[in-house]
């Protein structure tokens, strides 16, 4: 992708938020990885109002330049590329059913086999931390580790990563939509989780499949 490239998908990722309802006005936060840093939105501007000219070139340490300041997120973005070096693009989103979820601070557990895809048996939820803080950007890097593609943040909302940001912004959605279908099915009693070798076949079936890759291929 061209810079222009980038600066338009972010845009057009950020209103896709929107329209899908994962985000709503300024809350959330998408980035690229591009050169030896990342292509990060703009902090406080929605994304109806957003243009190329307001994404934000950023270094990993923070550094960036132009008139507008990069998202106050950009330390869990900085910090998962570098965890990930595979990662090539980030979504963090305030969906209502995630956000629901973390608030209750636990995993959703396997009760579809679609939670293989995000990389294990479960989709974990990071410990709290004050949003924009390096403790943030610590407790997300090492609840994903280098295994799960996404998880919960704690009474905050989620975060996707992915080999691309059409695949961040898919895995997003998944979640949203495995978040709420677990709300739904746990107030009208206990979901039946799915075992363990059940769960190591689907996950190897995503893999010779290529619907979800192996963590250990891609981000």
């Amino acid at each position: 992708m061209t810079e222009d490239d980038i600066r338009t998908a972010l845009i057009e990722a950020s209103r896709a938020c929107i329209a899908q309802g994962l985000s709503n006005a300024t809350a959330g936060n998408i980035s690229i990885r591009f050169g030896a840093g990342m292509m990060i939105t703009p902090s406080g501007i929605p994304p109806e109002e957003m243009r190329p000219e307001m994404m934000v070139p950023c270094t990993f340490d923070g550094t960036w330049q132009g008139h507008w300041k990069p998202s106050s997120e950009w330390a869990l973005h900085a910090a998962l590329y570098a965890a990930r070096p595979r990662a090539q693009a980030v979504v963090h989103a305030h969906p209502t059913h995630c956000v629901a979820l973390s608030c209750l601070r636990k995993p959703i557990p396997a009760f579809h086999y679609m939670i293989a895809g995000f990389g294990g048996e479960e989709i974990p939820c990071a410990r709290y931390e004050t949003f924009g803080s390096a403790a943030l950007a610590r407790s997300v890097a090492a609840t994903l580790g280098h295994r799960y593609h996404a998880c919960l943040m704690a009474n905050h909302g989620m975060i996707a990563l992915g080999p691309d940001l059409a695949t961040a912004l898919t895995r997003t959605g998944k979640l949203e939509a495995l978040a709420q279908q677990y709300l739904l099915a746990s107030s009208v009693g206990t979901p039946v989780l799915l075992p363990s070798e059940e769960m190591a076949r689907v996950a190897e079936a995503y893999e010779n499949y290529g619907y979800e890759a192996a963590p250990s291929a891609t981000s």
